[in-house]
């Protein structure tokens, strides 16, 4: 079997792949095992040192890297050096942290007692990736994976299929079969998720793909982390400057075309700012420039799934019949395009308020008071991120503190700081990934609790 990759702006083929057959996905996985049991033993300065050293091989390849993802899920080149540059920044981050994170924890104890707790590696983790930042989340993974001493399988989207390639040449000189690229199906993924060699999973997707991650695990008793979808809201409070509220929630909401699990994907607008909000907001979205992503005046890329214009026109067709109405955009557009949407007067029960859209959506739902604001932030079943546009600080906390989601920003958004845990609550999945818990969910807890005197 062959796995075709073709650029969605064109349709022109990327690449042609084989699947890995049930010999190959053997000998990869025998040899993470193999490789894993040698480089856990490695000293953690040598591990942080040689790891930190294969960034080279990114660096160098940026260009490469950047117009492959261009071509492979049409992210604008302009955008996808960007994710090359955040990804390297990343990876810098998590190394530098490592080694008090990673060091043994040395407790108190009573005279002729030494208790300690070591962080060890889980064994072979497996990582399978997602396509809408096909840099920034494997380097989540597989770095911090690598930097705690475990191998990795790293299974990468059937759209952004090099990028696996990429992660595995990086990394080559760390060993072979250290970090090992499979191209396998839905049914290989679920066999080796159900493997007694593989010691953790780590999988960013939908919802859906998440339950299969756990029906394939049922029987196990390993960690698996899962990030999946996301509704996120943001609310727009009367004392903000609006200008910097419409121009950043406009970004949040479109960059990447909008396919990003953290995209602002609901506004809540003070009703005293409201009429000024849509006007803003809808110069931003009208400024953006679709086309080619290799062309660098290209603002906005075509969707990655040709499947999603359907999901986008079903999400603006449900706000409209229930009374919403369409200020700019709302249609797509030849190819795998879809224009920049703002959707006044959707209700916070319809479809593009309360399921994931993926997609260039700007929907606004005008509001009186911000306790109107936070009951329409938790009428959710997601809890990623969640924006909140004000100079006041107390009113950020009040936010904050009544609303359970992985991040609550202040005059921010769509926006992962590798120094604080990437995380969710509900259907947005379970884990964390950056900062020192992400590094720590990538190991395990072994104790040692030694009588030095007898």
């Amino acid at each position: 079997m062959t796995l075709v990759c073709k650029n969605p702006y064109d349709d022109s083929v990327v690449c042609e792949l084989p699947f890995d057959d049930d010999a190959s996905l053997e000998a990869k996985l025998s040899a993470a095992v193999s490789a894993q049991a040698e480089w856990r033993y490695v000293p953690l300065e040598e591990r942080i040192a040689r790891a930190v050293a294969c960034l080279d091989w990114f660096r160098e390849s940026a260009d490469m890297m950047a117009e492959a993802v261009a071509k492979q899920m049409g992210k604008p080149l302009a955008h996808a050096r960007g994710e090359v540059n955040t990804m390297l920044s990343r990876a810098e981050h998590m190394a530098s942290i490592a080694p008090d994170v990673l060091a043994s924890d040395v407790l108190p104890a009573e005279e002729g007692f030494e208790l300690m707790t070591h962080h060890v590696p889980h064994g072979v983790v497996f990582d399978v990736a997602a396509w809408n930042y096909p840099l920034l989340i494997p380097i989540n993974v597989v770095f911090p994976a690598l930097l705690a001493g475990n191998s990795v399988l790293i299974k990468h989207s059937a759209r952004t299929p090099l990028c696996g390639q990429h992660f595995e040449e990086a990394f080559r000189a760390l060993g072979e079969g250290l970090v090992a690229n499979v191209i396998v199906n839905h049914a290989q993924t679920s066999a080796l998720i159900a493997d007694s060699r593989i010691g953790h999973v780590s999988f960013t997707g939908s919802v859906g793909g998440g339950h299969a991650v756990q029906r394939a695990m049922s029987e196990r008793f390993i960690d698996a982390g899962l990030e999946l979808g996301g509704k996120d809201p943001a609310y727009v409070a009367p004392d903000i400057d609006v200008e910097f509220a419409a121009a950043n929630l406009v970004d949040g909401a479109c960059f990447n075309a909008g396919q990003s699990c953290c995209a602002v994907e609901r506004v809540y607008v003070h009703e005293s700012v409201h009429a000024e909000f849509l006007e803003r907001a809808k110069a931003h979205l009208d400024a953006y420039v679709l086309g080619d992503p290799m062309d660098d005046a290209t603002t906005m890329g075509p969707l990655a799934n040709a499947g999603s214009i359907e999901t986008l026109e079903a999400h603006v067709a449900d706000a409209l019949s229930r009374g919403a109405t369409c200020l700019t955009g709302g249609a797509a557009r030849d190819g795998r395009f879809y224009e920049p949407t703002l959707i006044d007067g959707c209700p916070n029960d319809s479809a593009i308020m309360q399921e994931e859209s993926f997609g260039p959506l700007l929907p606004v739902l005008k509001v009186s008071s911000d306790d109107e604001a936070i009951a329409h932030f938790n009428d959710t079943d997601f809890g990623l991120t969640a924006s909140v546009w004000t100079t006041d600080r107390d009113r950020a906390r009040r936010f904050a503190e009544h609303h359970d989601t992985g991040t609550v920003f202040q005059n921010r958004c769509d926006f992962a700081d590798p120094s604080l845990p990437w995380t969710g609550f509900r259907d947005t999945g379970r884990g964390a990934s950056l900062s020192p818990y992400g590094l720590l969910a990538l190991t395990k807890r072994k104790s040692t609790h030694f009588r030095t005197a007898p």
